[in-house]
């Protein structure tokens, strides 16, 4: 039995990528994308069947020019969902434009809009996992969206206030990046080494395994972005973990047996008080790193989403 499959005993498996042909490979459980995966996805040439539809959807709505780029744009999100979701039995994950990540009505409407294209092409909403960043107004956004049996996939999360208040909000999956986490504190200082247990990312999704299963909420935790295989089987047992092509081609490959390492209390102990608004933004605040790599993600996933604008641009 290679880690993979002894990974899948644990954990279920979510491929993060757009890749069909890495999707067909793993048969992972779930699949995310994002605005630089599907940017990535749609500069292949096997891909621009999704331009010229997103292009000739857009146009057939009218509108001024930068509503059809915006129709355009979830028109490739949705549409690349719905053909990965042809080769996987549970949720795509599909991102909200993350420049709305301030405005919580904004991510609702999105949210509503994307959902309805998807339910347009017989896609149930139940098969569906709205992605926004883990900003206090998508939180809230989440929270409300649920009420309509919408489900959200809390991104960008960093700090344990956003794991915190996604739980009290009852949001229905957060994805907690533990490379970004490695990644920032690396440069902070180059000559750090740490031990692999000690691998701040790792600490941190850790941190709220524990605290979510003391406390017995149900939020799925999905560790995301990692670095090598290490972090991965350092939080063997999480409930979910997205992986990257390369990362499950080198799981796969690879016989070495390890034990579990995340397993849930056999007890539980009551909550404490939701935080309010201005706990989370000062809690938040108080994490130099989660400010930082919130912010640098929000930016980034910003840009490529401008830059996937700009190539349909060009077609309309």
């Amino acid at each position: 039995m290679n880690q993979l499959e002894l990974l899948r005993k644990f954990t279920t498996i979510v491929a993060d990528t757009s890749d069909i042909d890495s999707i067909c490979k793993y048969k992972p459980e779930d699949a995310t994308t994002n605005p630089s995966l599907i940017l990535k996805a749609v500069n292949l040439n096997t891909n621009q069947k999704f331009l010229n539809q997103a292009v000739k959807y857009a146009k057939k709505k009218g509108g001024s020019k930068k509503e059809q780029l915006v129709n355009a744009s979830d028109k490739i999100l949705v549409d690349l969902g719905v053909e990965i979701l042809k080769y996987i039995p549970g949720y795509i994950s599909s991102e909200v434009d993350a420049r709305l990540s301030f405005n919580q009505e904004k991510c609702i409407l999105k949210a509503k809009k994307i959902i309805k294209m998807y339910e347009e092409q017989g896609i149930s909403r139940k098969k569906v996992l709205i992605k926004l960043a883990a900003t206090w107004e998508c939180i809230k956004a989440a929270e409300e969206l649920k009420k309509d049996n919408i489900f959200c996939n809390l991104t960008l999360l960093f700090s344990f206030a956003q794991a915190r208040a996604c739980a009290e909000s009852n949001v229905f999956l957060i994805s907690p990046f533990v490379g970004r986490i490695y990644d920032w504190y690396i440069a902070q200082n180059s000559t750090l080494n740490f031990s692999y247990n000690e691998d701040p990312g790792v600490q941190s999704v850790c941190k709220i395994y524990n605290f979510y299963k003391k406390h017995n909420y149900k939020t799925i935790i999905m560790g995301a972005s990692f670095r090598n295989i290490q972090q991965i089987l350092l939080l063997s047992g999480c409930d979910r973990l997205t992986i990257s092509p390369d990362l499950l081609k080198e799981l796969e490959l690879n016989n070495t047996v390890f034990n579990r390492k995340l397993n849930p209390p056999t007890t539980f102990s009551k909550p404490p008080a939701p935080l309010i608004e201005s706990e989370f933004r000062w809690e938040h605040n108080q994490d130099e790193m989660a400010v930082q790599k919130l912010s640098e993600g929000i930016r980034n996933f910003g840009k490529d989403q401008f830059l996937l604008e700009k190539i349909i641009s060009k077609l309309i």
